[in-house]
């Protein structure tokens, strides 16, 4: 039997539908480069409890978390969500919201669009903590790991949450390729975007 690496644990959004090149763009979507240690559902300490919407509302509002080839952005106005991945032919965009619960689960759910097609996604992570060290899983057949140490790590998936927006000038050019200005403001080719309406459940 092969053994599972942190990245497969970790793994994320997968397109069920839509054509190959949106499939390929959001194949590379949650698929994390972070080092932390694995733990399987069987060593997930008995000492842990499921995280708040509350707690993890002030996890995630206002940052951008960095992926292996993309990022996405939960703004904290209107629960907007935002996400780039790829590039090229393969390069993929996302409009929509992010919601926490108090049963411990982030969503991503949003509209994603690549040059050849649209279609509706959403991606929900569990979350549960010892007051201490964060783990989470992708639902609904993730595995647990650490996402934060309770002394943080340099490989923890927690470290690529960062407070800036590394989406929303990505996503302008993605989203309108042929409408952009240069610095001077003579019209050339490049994205405009309009942000979309959130909200949070």
């Amino acid at each position: 039997m092969t053994k599972k690496t942190d990245a497969d644990r970790r793994q994320g959004v997968r397109s069920t539908g839509g054509l190959c090149a949106l499939t390929g763009a959001l194949a590379t979507i949650f698929i994390f480069t972070g080092q932390g240690w694995a733990a399987s559902e069987d060593v997930l300490p008995e000492n842990t409890r499921v995280m708040t919407g509350v707690e993890l509302y002030m996890l995630y509002r206002g940052k951008s978390w960095q992926w292996s080839d993309g990022a996405g952005h939960m703004q904290d106005e209107g629960r907007v969500f935002k996400a780039w991945s790829g590039s090229g032919t393969d390069a993929a965009w996302a409009e929509g919201r992010w919601i926490v619960t108090d049963t411990g689960k982030l969503c991503l759910q949003a509209d994603w669009h690549s040059q050849a097609d649209t279609f509706g996604g959403r991606t929900c992570f569990s979350h549960r903590t010892d007051g201490q060290a964060i783990f989470q899983k992708k639902e609904p057949s993730g595995e647990w790991y650490v996402f934060r140490h309770a002394e943080l790590q340099e490989g923890d998936e927690f470290t690529k949450l960062v407070r800036q927006d590394l989406v929303s000038a990505k996503l302008e050019a993605l989203r309108n390729p042929t409408e952009q200005f240069d610095p001077e403001g003579t019209l050339a080719v490049q994205p405009q975007i309009s942000e979309a309406n959130g909200e949070v459940r």
